[in-house]
């Protein structure tokens, strides 16, 4: 049995390298500062070495304004600095409620992301979703400015199609490190849409959010029978639970994902654990891809 489930570290273009399991603080928003700082310690402890903020984010999860997200993460870095250097700290930008997308306006977005996080410099930058009305090159120039600026390490897009990150890495050669797409067991879209395909190409690090389908891979009822039961099978046989195999599920493509985890719950953090112990072969992951799309692959 060969093991498809990539536990090793990535490389975040040249000047970085994360674990295989991320976290996203996306829920990371009215709480006080000390259990923020708890579940931003937890996850550092266990590898988890990327930290994925938004400039959104604050908005959901009873958060209380647009920004306040960066904002308790910026308080804990306040309160214990040294957790920076710890950590690969990205975020996004160019969501603009009520707009609702402008790219024209990332330096702005990306230079108020900084205040609230209290840091001088960004180690990623994505651009959250793209829009359609700013031309690539234009939405290049800002970005290059960010860089130019010492502002920006990196920079990486989230929610694009392929289409829309070829037309803006012609603008910005070999910039673009990283790619943010949903994926899971029941979402497979970047297998088909050639976002993996992409990623591979052009050595771009794919950052998958939602890689537990929002919660739905642990519930039986929001799943096809057939995907409850080859995902169920598989964690028998590999003594976890089905969210675990969910997890290695992503893990195993050979563009060598990072998953990203939302969970607020240190157990269920320190348990994702178990998904780089988990051993998946392609005869596995194949039944699980078509168990997801209720058909066999021809």
């Amino acid at each position: 049995m060969t093991n498809l489930v990539d536990q090793s570290q990535r490389a975040l273009g040249n000047n970085a390298h994360i674990g295989p399991l991320g976290y996203g603080c996306w829920r990371l928003v009215n709480m006080p500062v000390a259990d923020a700082r708890a579940r931003i310690e937890h996850v550092l402890a266990h590898g988890m070495n990327l930290i994925d903020t938004a400039d959104v984010y604050g908005l959901d999860w009873g958060g209380t304004a647009f920004g306040s997200a960066e904002e308790l993460l910026g308080e804990v870095l306040k309160e214990a600095p040294g957790l920076r250097d710890q950590m690969v700290l990205a975020s996004k930008g160019g969501i603009v409620p009520g707009v609702p997308y402008n790219s024209a306006y990332l330096e702005q977005a990306c230079n108020d992301s900084l205040r609230r996080l209290g840091v001088e410099c960004l180690d990623l930058y994505q651009i959250h979703r793209p829009d359609m009305l700013t031309h690539p090159e234009e939405t290049a120039r800002v970005l290059q400015r960010l860089k130019d600026s010492g502002k920006v390490r990196a920079f990486g897009v989230s929610n694009y199609t392929t289409s829309q990150t070829n037309a803006l890495m012609a603008y910005l050669p070999g910039e673009i490190i990283s790619q943010q797409p949903q994926y899971s067991a029941l979402h497979l879209d970047p297998l088909f849409d050639g976002t993996f395909d992409q990623s591979m190409q052009h050595q771009q690090t794919v950052l998958v959010w939602s890689p537990l389908a929002g919660g739905r891979l642990g519930d039986p009822s929001a799943m096809p029978d057939d995907l409850t039961s080859v995902l169920q099978t598989l964690a028998e046989r590999e003594g976890v639970d089905v969210p675990t195999i969910g997890l290695a599920f992503v893990l195993a493509h050979p563009a060598r994902p990072v998953a990203l985890l939302g969970s607020l719950n240190l157990e269920r953090l320190t348990q994702a654990q178990q998904a780089l112990r988990v051993q998946l072969d392609r005869t596995d992951v194949y039944q699980i891809i078509q168990a997801s799309m209720g058909e066999a692959l021809p």
